[in-house]
């Protein structure tokens, strides 16, 4: 009986130990990487932070000025309530101190400065595949933006989501370094709008319904899913609800807001407007091209 015990306590002991090990935060760059080399173009970074749809979770809330980066708005979920930090250029509670391997390992790997693992509420599941240009353009851009003080409420999670080393599990059956959804075809404007949508601007984050644990289901990709604000149901976007949209019609929503039918966008889709909008015609043109492109797939019950 004894050497069973024994034998079952090394069992234990050796899965809790491969748990821990496969449960290691990834850290895909060092400092001095060679890759990252260089500075990057705060004008070109612009644009990137608009097309990442940035300021919508990371500005202050309760305040007009989209630049204001301090954090604080409360995301609703089924496993807690999220608050985005301060990424402002404060060297205390902002990201200040930060080098452009923190940005690119937060962006790319989901793992923190003090590797830790960060929640996918932060979509790096879609920014992972993102060109290391872009990170450094965009760390220039965050450079220029004013310092807030403050840091916001902590994420008030239901308990056994509070262990963020748990999310190494997640990330292992959810989570593909490095991989972006967006096919490469050689059509320049479809490929350039792919990017766009699936990577950086990651639309079907928003604009998707999710599994138990919280991974967006693929076969119902882009086919809609619950308002990250709990205020409703983000729309299908496919051609399953959208066909009759021309690709000059997605162009103007995304710059106007207005639709086809005579509607105006609203929700958290008119703050992804008032980022769009500042992005060159080229770009808002390519994104209409992938999205006029996307597989029909029927809307999945609320």
């Amino acid at each position: 009986m004894m050497r069973i015990l024994v034998w079952l306590c090394l069992a234990v002991a050796l899965a809790a130990s491969a748990i821990w090990f496969l449960t290691a935060p990834a850290v895909p760059f060092t400092a001095g990487d060679p890759r990252l080399q260089g500075d990057g173009d705060p004008a070109r970074g612009r644009l990137v932070f608009a097309a990442g749809d940035c300021a919508s979770c990371h500005a202050t809330p309760g305040q007009k000025d989209r630049l204001r980066l301090g954090g604080g708005l409360a995301l609703a979920s089924p496993f807690g309530t999220f608050r985005p930090p301060n990424i402002s250029s404060d060297p205390i509670d902002g990201i200040g101190t930060w080098s452009t391997a923190d940005l690119a390992n937060a962006m790319i790997g989901g793992t923190s400065p003090r590797h830790q693992h960060y929640y996918p509420a932060f979509p790096y599941s879609s920014y992972t595949g993102m060109r290391i240009g872009d990170i450094m353009d965009l760390r220039a851009y965050l450079k220029t933006l004013a310092p807030v003080s403050g840091r916001p409420p902590p994420h008030d999670l239901f308990f056994l989501f509070r262990i963020r080393r748990l999310l190494g599990l997640w990330k292992l059956a959810f989570f593909h370094e490095g991989q972006s959804q967006a096919p490469m075809t050689g059509d320049a404007v479809l490929d350039r709008g792919g990017y766009l949508v699936e990577t950086v601007g990651h639309c079907a984050e928003c604009h998707s319904s999710r599994n138990l644990f919280g991974a967006i289901r693929a076969k119902i990709r882009f086919a809609g899913g619950p308002d990250p604000d709990g205020t409703g149901f983000i729309p299908n976007i496919t051609p399953s609800r959208i066909g009759h949209w021309s690709e000059a019609d997605i162009a103007e929503m995304l710059r106007s807001g207005n639709t086809p039918d005579h509607g105006r966008a609203g929700s958290s889709m008119a703050e992804v407007v008032a980022n769009m909008a500042t992005l060159p015609q080229s770009d808002r043109d390519a994104i209409a091209r992938y999205i006029k492109a996307l597989p029909a797939r029927p809307t999945p019950r609320p």
